[in-house]
């Protein structure tokens, strides 16, 4: 299999437009903050960042295929004692560009180092928003599922008439649940709320997530051959995280310091793989 990662200096709201419509399976991205990174990035105002934001999405809706996901790392930040609405009113702007809102993971920080303000204490997550371009889109669950767990060895010791049939919600959602499909399993699927800890080793970029973040969205939203991009691409850990998984990706940096790092350390190569033998061999794409 022929695995490419490709590596562009720009800006992404010029840099997209040379992408073919509908060619790109996954869109991870975490684009700067408001008011984040002045010194990396220029910093852009909460008031300011949903029209700045606005020219990239709508590129993004065009590249994205049809079955595709879009997952956006964001987070609001107190302005003047609050929290300000810009990452709210994004989400409402960019359904009006045609973008579904479906669903939103929460990334808790598992090492967060301890703090507070006279108001609010300090945060220990970042939210993931779920984008799609129809309702029905690639999604492969099985790929992130987790071992079970404790609470098995329990819980299912003894079953009620109630746990062994479906237990209609009370609420009357249409949800329910049979506790009896869970014996001898030693699998389930997770919740959308992710235990990882924040990146520590790479000191050459403000503002690094966790190369097991893009990892996870990889693995549930594309299998091996589709297209992964990251039109903020930063240090590289989107394209890293595709390449170990056998995916092809498109990295887009503005940054030209951050470029030449990427290319240092991953390079627009192309791989290929044996699969029989799980071999590899490098190829320069020069």
């Amino acid at each position: 299999m022929d695995i490419s990662t490709k590596i562009i200096l720009g800006d992404c709201r010029d840099k997209l437009a040379d992408l073919s419509d509908n060619s790109v399976d996954l869109i991870f991205t975490s684009p700067p903050y408001a008011d984040q990174r002045k010194n990396t990035y220029g910093g852009i105002h909460p008031n300011k960042y949903v029209q700045w934001f606005l020219p990239t999405s709508i590129e993004l809706l065009r590249v994205l295929r049809p079955s595709g996901t879009f997952i956006l790392n964001i987070k609001e930040r107190v302005l003047n004692g609050e929290r300000h609405t810009y990452v709210m009113e994004l989400i409402m702007e960019m359904r009006e560009q045609g973008w579904f809102w479906t669903e939103e993971f929460i990334w808790h920080k598992k090492n967060c180092y301890p703090g507070k303000w006279p108001n609010r204490f300090r945060d220990s997550w970042e939210r993931l928003i779920q984008f799609n371009k129809t309702k029905k889109f690639n999604m492969y669950q099985d790929a992130v599922m987790v071992p079970v767990g404790d609470w098995a060895k329990t819980r299912l010791l003894k079953l009620s008439t109630t746990d062994k049939k479906r237990d209609e919600s009370r609420v009357g959602s249409g949800f329910g649940k049979n506790i009896s499909n869970w014996l001898e399993r030693d699998k389930a699927y997770p919740t959308n709320v992710l235990h990882l800890a924040t990146e520590c080793g790479n000191k050459n970029h403000s503002a690094v997530f966790p190369q097991a973040l893009p990892e996870w969205f990889i693995k549930l939203f594309t299998v091996e051959g589709d297209t992964v991009l990251d039109p903020f691409a930063g240090s590289g850990s989107t394209l890293k995280a595709a390449r170990k998984l056998m995916r092809n990706s498109i990295g887009i940096e503005i940054h030209k310091d951050y470029y030449n790092q990427m290319m240092s350390t991953i390079g627009q190569e192309k791989k290929l793989y044996l699969c029989e033998e799980k071999v590899s061999y490098e190829i320069n794409s020069d």
